[in-house]
């Protein structure tokens, strides 16, 4: 009888601590520190290399596409005081343009030349606005009226015999 409860007292522990290694290493090979351009400039030695999340808004003029592969893109985002050039490979989103705010996910490099595998934009502030202010509702366009009447009741409607 001991034996058996020995056993399972052995069994749960080692699942236990399986399950909790596994949690643990998913969250550290997972987990990505999120800064902005002035955070990170100030501390940038230290996460070189490191996965990170930058969030600034796009310098104006900043964006230069690659003729040779219009899917490399460099460009420039920036807070109050500090600038960070961004490298990015891939399509870039539609509201991506001077002046947005992104999100870039990524690595920096030595030289302080972030790599970013990927770029995030933000809706413009004026869309939340309207949407708090109830003036548009979700899937309707603004400006659009729908000219479809909807029958009162079903005796409203005509009837078909055959």
């Amino acid at each position: 009888m001991i034996n058996k409860k020995a056993k399972f007292i052995v069994g749960s522990v080692l699942i236990v601590s399986a399950i909790a290694y596994l949690i643990s290493a998913g969250i550290s090979s997972t987990s990505q520190y999120f800064f902005t351009v002035d955070e990170l400039m100030s501390q940038k030695a230290s996460y070189a290399g490191a996965g990170l999340k930058v969030k600034g808004t796009v310098v104006d003029g900043s964006i230069i596409r690659d003729p040779n592969d219009y899917l490399k893109v460099n460009f420039s985002i920036a807070e109050k005081t500090s600038n960070l050039k961004v490298v990015y490979q891939g399509v870039t989103p539609d509201m991506f343009a001077d002046g947005r705010e992104v999100v870039v996910e990524g690595t920096l490099t030595k030289e302080g030349v972030f790599h970013a595998n990927t770029l995030l934009t933000s809706c413009p502030s004026k869309y939340e606005a309207e949407k708090e202010a109830g003036k548009m509702h979700p899937g309707t366009l603004p400006g659009y009226e729908s000219k479809e009447t909807v029958p009162e009741s079903p005796a409203a409607s005509p009837k078909t015999t055959i």
